[in-house]
């Protein structure tokens, strides 16, 4: 089989494996069950741990100052 031939018979089956390959199944869109936000609810046992651990929905006790303030001047260049 001479180089060409050799050539042409993988560039055949490189593209006959691409055609014939099964597509993927489309992510679906996030929702808001997905997340997974602190929460701060009232009665909510405190978890005690020790050592490194991960906890998923942990209980917020407080969060800093939630005001906004609006931004006045505009943006980009002059």
């Amino acid at each position: 089989m001479d180089p060409f031939t050799a050539i042409l018979v993988l560039v055949a089956s490189a593209l006959l494996s691409i055609a014939l390959a099964p597509k993927p199944p489309a992510p679906k869109p996030a929702a808001l069950d997905d997340f997974d936000a602190p929460v701060a609810q009232e009665g909510r046992p405190i978890p005690v741990v020790f050592g490194t651990v991960t906890i998923t929905g942990s209980n917020v006790l407080w969060y800093g100052d939630l005001r906004t303030t609006p931004i006045k001047s505009d943006g980009g260049k002059k």
